[in-house]
């Protein structure tokens, strides 16, 4: 496994700024647009939970349920930036991420922050 199976993040390609801090040094905010939200549910599959209680035994790194959570992570901060440009947004200040058990029968995943228009000062 390489090094983008147990971490994540913004492609350069982006075309939306997504930082997890107030401001974004460089830049002022020209307009708040407001909220935005990307969210996905994951269910674990029946290999990963059997494997997790297996190493749960012996201690150690759960690596598929890491591998599991890396890509639900990625796949709501994808969303996030769809609905922040869908909303005309060019940037996404103070970004966060919410993990809760959805019904025992998954994990949730939502990624949030504030949809803005920055411009270069």
């Amino acid at each position: 496994m390489g090094i983008d199976d147990f971490g994540g993040g913004q492609s350069e390609r982006s075309d939306v700024l997504v930082v997890t801090t107030n401001e974004a040094p460089g830049y002022r905010v020209e307009k708040v647009i407001g909220e935005v939200f990307g969210l996905t549910v994951r269910s674990r599959h029946i290999g990963s939970q059997i494997g997790a209680g297996l190493k749960s035994m012996v201690g150690g790194e759960l690596k598929g349920l890491t591998k599991t959570l890396v890509q639900t992570r990625n796949q709501a901060m994808e969303r996030l930036v769809e609905q922040a440009q869908a909303r005309g947004a060019n940037a996404v200040l103070m970004m966060r991420f919410d993990v809760t058990e959805a019904a025992d029968v998954g994990t949730e995943v939502c990624a949030y922050g504030t949809a803005v228009v920055l411009v270069r000062e």
